[in-house]
């Protein structure tokens, strides 16, 4: 609460005994007027004082009204302060921006602690959260009110949760080293599993059929049948470090891994054995990943402020031409990533309280979401891509609208600066944006992803082993 005016008529310390209100002293001592004679007569004023007095007050009435309505006309006087009649309201839904890249938010608070983990769901109707508060919550993505908290839930911090591709059931992996499933629908708890390491990650796979859960001690990961919880995989020691995050393919085939220890690995679940191994992907601890709805590429953020796109068919890192930009986006470790739909753009959260929205196409960030007040945990992006949702240590999430981000003034300058325009890729018809400059003469038609098809086509005459020495990666079963 505001502290009041020295001299405020309300304060405690200006009541005498009987309850009355006294008069106080003011730092601003009104001006005194002599009077015209020598005798006094008390509680009386001469007629002149009076009127000049008066006059005083009048005079200074009116310069404040005159400053009053020159002040917003005059360059000079921007940091005076206007009285509250002239006062702007301030915008509830905006968030703390540079002045041209206003997106509009709505704020969600319900938990008691850090919520971890964020998705949307039910058609981007509802948005499914978890949180250190040992709660699940299912919220209403219109009014942002909580719809459901379910029932019969860990008695630990809840750590991730995940939701099938058709809404009709969710499962959470908390820090009491279990993993719980419920109907979405109704609430009812499915199915309990307790494992006997930490976990740390849980995803659903695709066509529903499978639970992939990292492990924290045991530095594996496992792979549950999810109608009646047995266990189809138990792969320990899969890495060197605690695992922090997986993620199955779009094809429920495959099980990508991030780790400690900087390294990612592909698990084929049909094979049983490990396709592809990236050591040393990342300078420092791999925080998460996530494939593109295509399956060629993988997306992974770094406590080493960086995010990498990889060909999960050669483990080739895109390390040419705009994408090396994707280590410009955050000033501390990228906690999360996310790709839309169609790959179009790509968010991530990080320890800086920001949200970044990346062209994946050249590698550019477009727009830097702020307004948390800690760390922004996870993710995720609707299916319509208008909307992002971000989770937060601060204990609350914001659902962004950024459908018309590309008419954020920011981002229409930022374009302008770096020469990009927007052109149809012939070959998948996906629109890309592309640089247009004297210095480079190339005429691109297709976007990054067709040319690096087309380019790995090109190299398919030679040798896995020389392709694998040159990456830095390896395929097929670990030693």
């Amino acid at each position: 609460m505001a502290s009041q005016p020295p001299c405020a008529p309300s304060s405690p310390q200006n009541q005498d005994e009987g309850g009355k209100t006294a008069p106080q002293e003011c730092s601003m001592q009104p001006t005194l007027v002599k009077a015209t004679d020598d005798v006094h007569h008390p509680g009386k004023l001469p007629w002149a004082a009076l009127v000049k007095a008066f006059g005083l007050f009048r005079r200074q009435k009116l310069e404040i009204q005159q400053e009053q309505m020159v002040a917003p006309f005059n360059p000079l006087a921007m940091e005076q302060e206007l009285s509250k009649k002239l006062s702007v309201p301030k915008k509830k839904f905006w968030g703390h921006h540079e002045p041209l890249s206003k997106i509009p938010f709505q704020i969600l608070s319900g938990h008691r602690h850090i919520v971890s983990s964020c998705l949307f769901c039910v058609d981007d109707t509802k948005l499914l959260s978890g949180s250190y508060d040992c709660t699940v919550k299912l919220w209403d993505a219109v009014d942002g009110s909580v719809v459901r908290d379910f029932e019969h839930g860990p008695k630990a911090p809840v750590l991730e949760c995940s939701v099938t591709a058709d809404s009709r059931r969710i499962v959470a992996a908390a820090y009491d080293k279990t993993v719980r499933t419920w109907d979405l629908e109704t609430g009812k708890l499915l199915w309990k599993i307790s494992l006997e390491s930490i976990i740390s990650s849980c995803k659903f796979s695709p066509d529903g059929k499978y639970v992939a859960s990292g492990l924290d001690v045991d530095h594996g990961i496992c792979i549950t049948d999810a109608k009646d919880a047995t266990t189809v995989s138990l792969v320990k020691d899969h890495h060197k470090k605690p695992v922090t995050a997986c993620c199955f393919d779009p094809d429920s085939q495959k099980v990508a891994s991030v780790s400690l220890d900087k390294s990612i690995k592909i698990w084929d679940v049909t094979s049983q054995a490990t396709v592809l191994t990236i050591t040393q992907a990342h300078g420092n601890a791999i925080s998460n990943c996530c494939f593109t709805f295509s399956g060629h590429f993988l997306c992974t953020s770094s406590w080493d402020k960086t995010l990498k796109i990889w060909n999960v068919h050669t483990g080739e890192f895109r390390n040419r031409g705009a994408c090396v930009t994707l280590m410009q986006g955050h000033e501390g470790c990228v906690s999360s990533c996310r790709f839309a739909r169609d790959t179009s753009f790509l968010a991530s959260g990080g320890f800086d309280k920001t949200v970044a929205i990346w062209d994946v196409a050249e590698g550019f960030r477009k727009l830097s979401l702020k307004g948390h007040e800690d760390w922004v945990m996870d993710v995720a992006i609707s299916n319509n891509k208008k909307w992002v949702l971000s989770a937060s240590k601060d204990k609350t999430m914001r659902l962004w609208n950024i459908e018309e981000i590309d008419n954020v003034p920011l981002v229409i300058e930022y374009k302008k600066a770096l020469g990009l325009k927007v052109k149809q890729c012939e070959e998948c018809e996906r629109p890309f944006s592309n640089y247009e400059s004297d210095i480079c003469t190339e005429i691109v038609t297709k976007c990054v992803f067709c040319r690096m098809d087309a380019h790995l086509s090109a190299e398919t005459s030679s040798s896995p082993e020389n392709d694998s020495a040159a990456s830095g990666y390896s395929l097929g079963k670990d030693d």
